[in-house]
């Protein structure tokens, strides 16, 4: 299979021509990392095998964008064509550039070592290794599965890498110049402080944002950073087969029910999922809060729910100021509506560029302004 010009082209869409990781990415088979994985159909996830059309698996696998390699408990590799798994992604190939970006962050020089925090497809760790040598690099991942497949396909690219199963918010293996993580935690685990030289880095999202978090040691076993101007989103770290499952029935309560509580909201109904910034302060004010929207017409509908049971919904014509169903001990709507009113009296969220301190026991704060959280 003639690969070699898909990955130079992808190479120089995604990086400049002065980059070192251009030739990581021009050299590096993607494909080979990815040879099954799930594509979203009208009648679910549908599994896609890179067998059965060469030419499709060569497009995707060159194509800049994330590949989803498993949904749920069950990954693409262990699938029947007529297997529809439900749930939500719990592993990916990360798109490349998405990849060089969390690896600039990072400001990696050639004799850093190098933990790479969610193996995942290998692809990562592969251009790590490529770039850093073998040696240099070491990758983890919660899944068995996982580590046991990339560390095969690596080896099939003449890449050996230490490649190793270790849950991400634990004791991690050995000790590193930067640590690199494609999957989000809340808060910094403090095993990854522990393993963290003096002046290196780490780099990571907090979960369920799109927030980019670098920070450098410092001599105390703290660490300070700030919130990256830059976006990235990536899957909560997972101690076991799948994440934890939401409560039963409590979306579709969200949808349908009569709240505790009905009023008219004074700001229009919003896909928060869009609205990357609207969504990380939602959920760093509520943690693990879920939302959806749908769009019936002219009729939208935005939905809020969270596990200690509250619940928001608001519904409206177009851009018309909405009608707001909520119950629970949270009013999760007027959550919403505070986080819109401090973006039109300020003009912007106060995330981005925040400072942050991590402490030696894994303690994560962020300040900007006179705006503090601590997660």
């Amino acid at each position: 299979m003639n690969w070699q010009p898909h990955a130079a082209a992808l190479a120089t869409s995604v990086t400049h021509h002065t980059s070192r990781w251009r030739g990581a990415i021009a050299s590096v088979p993607r494909h080979q990392f990815v040879p099954n994985w799930w594509q979203r159909t009208e009648d679910g996830w549908t599994l896609r095998r890179g067998s059965d059309d060469t030419s499709t698996w060569l497009a995707a696998g060159y194509q800049d964008t994330s590949l989803i390699t498993r949904v749920g408990p069950l990954h693409a590799d262990r699938a029947q064509p007529d297997d529809r798994p439900q749930g939500l992604p719990t592993s990916s190939a990360t798109l490349p550039s998405l990849l060089v970006r969390m690896f600039q962050h990072a400001c990696l020089a050639d004799s850093c070592e190098l933990l790479d925090v969610g193996t995942g497809s290998g692809y990562g760790a592969a251009l790590a290794a490529r770039r850093l040598g073998d040696h240099r690099v070491t990758s983890i991942d919660v899944d068995p599965y996982l580590v046991d497949a990339a560390r095969r396909r690596l080896e099939n690219v003449q890449l050996r890498p230490h490649v190793v199963v270790a849950d991400a918010t634990g004791e991690l293996p050995g000790a590193y110049d930067r640590i690199v993580a494609t999957v989000g935690v809340r808060p910094i685990p403090a095993g990854w402080l522990g393993a963290l030289r003096p002046n290196g880095r780490l780099v990571t999202t907090i979960g369920g944002t799109s927030l980019i978090v670098t920070a450098d040691k410092r001599g105390d076993g703290s660490a300070v950073g700030r919130v990256e101007w830059d976006r990235a989103g990536f899957m909560r770290t997972r101690a076991g087969e799948d994440f934890q499952p939401q409560p039963d029935g409590l979306v579709d309560t969200a949808l349908t029910a009569e709240g505790e509580e009905i009023t008219a909201g004074p700001y229009p109904v919003i896909d928060i999922e869009q609205a990357w910034d609207l969504a990380s302060m939602l959920d760093i004010t509520v943690p693990r809060i879920l939302y959806g929207y749908e769009e019936t017409g002219e009729r939208r509908t935005t939905w809020l729910a969270h596990e200690d049971g509250s619940w928001a919904r608001a519904t409206a014509p177009g851009s018309d100021g909405p009608t707001v169903h909520q119950s629970g001990p949270q009013r999760l709507w007027g959550v919403l509506d505070e986080i819109r009113a401090y973006w039109l009296q300020h003009g912007e969220l106060p995330l981005r560029g925040a400072n942050v301190l991590i402490t030696p026991d894994g303690k994560t704060l962020l300040a900007r302004g006179k705006w503090s959280v601590l997660l």
